[in-house]
């Protein structure tokens, strides 16, 4: 058997890097998901499981993979992982992150401009009965310059969003555990707040935080209802930070002015009702969808699986 099983398709520089180490590994072949029998049966024998954020590694699999020394997560999260489980049974989980914060920071701002300025409802008319012409009243969306956008978590890709959103001549709210330094949010033209002011004021809140059990529903019905009727909501993050079921509530009750939303709760499910709001712009989970963040994924999740099986220390580790 294989020392390595990689659960799911990668780019191919990552199938490279091992064939040119010599590495002896297997890789999923099937179509859709991995299912969780078919990867229990790869782990048998195998010292690295490289996988994707989308396979579940629970501790049911973890107890029928007695060799493993090393999940190298291919994500910048790891709530896929049992990660408390591994850590008792000695196995360590890395993950990949600093290397999509330019892509996730991208698509943010693309998901506040489409939603803002109604593109992809522009879209869908465009395709189908178009439009008479240019009208003054016809269409109208909204210009980021001068609105609020208020950023939970400012971390690497919140610092990221909030870098270009300051191009826009935004002002900028934000909250996290610890306020950033007086340097840092003068660069950043951002402003450190507690989330109840946050929510209340911002006309656009777009979430960048981890999912944890503390986060999860984070913005619930409560604290949804205490945004402004024409705020809009982002997040290109993690699905259950949000209780889809209370946003989808206060879109169709106009208690908002839209959403964009590219993670979902129980993904990949979309509800219908989101899917038939037009002022929801959905996109498939493309935060990290690019060339360049993808390589770069590889190339950690290799690097790390080279480490192990040299005996040496893994970057990125999360259980430790």
């Amino acid at each position: 058997m294989a020392k390595v099983y990689i659960s799911a398709a990668l780019p191919k520089s990552a199938n490279a890097a091992l064939q040119k180490a010599g590495v002896d590994f297997e890789a999923y072949t099937g179509s859709g998901l991995i299912t969780e029998s078919d990867l229990q049966t790869h782990l048998a024998h195998t010292e690295v499981l490289i996988t994707a954020l989308s396979t579940p590694v629970t501790a049911a699999t973890l107890a029928k993979a007695p060799h493993l020394k090393l999940i190298a997560n291919y994500g910048a999260g790891f709530n896929n992982i049992d990660v408390t489980a591994a850590k008792a049974q000695g196995v360590l989980v890395t993950n990949t992150p600093k290397v999509s914060t330019t892509s996730t920071a991208e698509v943010t701002v693309a998901l506040i401009l489409a939603v803002l300025h109604r593109v992809t409802e522009g879209d869908r008319l465009m395709r189908g009965a178009g439009f008479a012409g240019w009208a003054p009243t016809f269409f109208l969306g909204h210009e980021l310059a001068g609105k609020t956008v208020g950023i939970i978590g400012m971390g690497q890709i919140g610092q990221a969003v909030a870098k270009r959103v300051h191009a826009f001549d935004a002002k900028i709210l934000y909250t996290q555990r610890h306020q950033l330094t007086s340097a840092t949010e003068q660069t950043l033209g951002a402003t450190f707040t507690d989330q109840a002011t946050l929510l209340r004021e911002s006309d656009i809140v777009t979430l960048h935080l981890p999912l944890v059990p503390a986060t999860h529903h984070l913005l619930d019905a409560q604290a949804m209802a205490t945004m402004k009727p024409t705020a809009y909501l982002i997040n290109a993050a993690r699905g259950p930070l949000i209780d889809e079921t209370a946003l989808l509530q206060q879109l169709q009750a106009h208690k908002l002015a839209g959403a964009a939303l590219d993670v979902y709760e129980a993904e990949p499910h979309v509800s219908s009702g989101l899917k038939a709001l037009d002022n929801v712009v959905l996109t498939p989970h493309i935060g990290n969808a690019t060339v360049e963040a993808r390589d770069a994924m590889a190339k950690i999740v290799t690097d790390n699986t080279l480490a192990i099986l040299a005996g040496k220390q893994p970057e990125y580790i999360v259980n430790a």
